[in-house]
């Protein structure tokens, strides 16, 4: 009984951590994810960790209205202002894989007045002042690359950016059968809506499917969506028109890519 017991107490730790990655998310049948460098955005991507709690909390602590949405729960900080929402999160997560390889020079992204927002000057002790309704750097504070800092500096970037400064800051996807992950369904406006694809596996007939992940209005968790014409988390890049998540709806042409 005690062996059986503690067979079962294994597996039961073994499946947890098995189910704490993007990447554990089962793959559709017939379909194998695609190969992911060591070190890539799409590894890194795949690995990220998902929170055993699958309940979308907003930045204050409430359970967001619509539990529907979601197939899974990253496991990464909302922080506790309304600033982390949907192109915030894309930003987020790009972000942080930069900053995880040390690739400081790279964090870098535009206000929605054009001014560029880099972490290079940030870690300079370079900040973003608004004056007369424009951004304006100022050398104000001692030299830092702490991760507190780093946070601070990406809630600047949340504050200023936005859905319409990631139109002009990536670049269109001109077919969507090129889809990578990494990329990002996007709609610039007020309000606009950014999605970003997680992960991705191919059939061998050639069709893509992906998962998509988004934070949304007011800021809350980042979560891995459903399929609404599937309850699957997995969407097929064999669409006509539109692509249908469970709170918007894009275009074909509406993919973006990071330069």
């Amino acid at each position: 009984m005690k062996t059986l017991f503690l067979i079962n107490i294994l597996s039961f730790l073994f499946l947890s951590a098995f189910a704490q990655q993007t990447g554990k998310i089962p793959a559709p049948a017939n379909f194998k994810r695609i190969n992911a460098e060591a070190g890539s955005f799409s590894f890194w991507l795949r690995n990220t960790k998902l929170k055993k709690d699958n309940t979308v909390y907003l930045y204050n602590g409430k359970i967001k209205p619509n539990q529907q949405a979601q197939y899974a729960v990253l496991d990464i900080s909302i922080g506790k202002r309304d600033l982390q929402q949907c192109a915030d999160a894309c930003m987020r997560l790009y972000a942080d894989w930069l900053y995880a390889k040390k690739q400081y020079d790279k964090i870098s992204f535009l206000a929605t007045d054009g001014t560029v927002m880099d972490y290079s000057s940030w870690r300079k002790g370079y900040r973003f002042a608004l004056r007369q309704g424009r951004l304006y750097k100022v050398k104000s504070t001692s030299p830092s690359n702490d991760r507190t800092s780093f946070d601070k500096y990406l809630e600047t970037v949340f504050s200023f950016a936005g859905t319409l400064s990631l139109t002009k800051q990536l670049r269109p996807v001109a077919d969507i059968n090129d889809i990578r992950p990494g990329d990002i369904f996007l709609q610039g406006g007020s309000p606009g809506h950014a999605v970003m694809v997680m992960d991705m596996a191919i059939n061998n007939v050639g069709e893509k499917r992906f998962l998509l992940a988004q934070s949304y209005m007011p800021a809350q968790n980042i979560h891995i969506l459903k399929n609404p014409s599937s309850n699957s988390p997995w969407y097929s890049n064999k669409i006509s028109t539109e692509l249908k998540t469970p709170e918007w709806v894009f275009k074909k042409g509406d993919l973006y890519r990071w330069p």
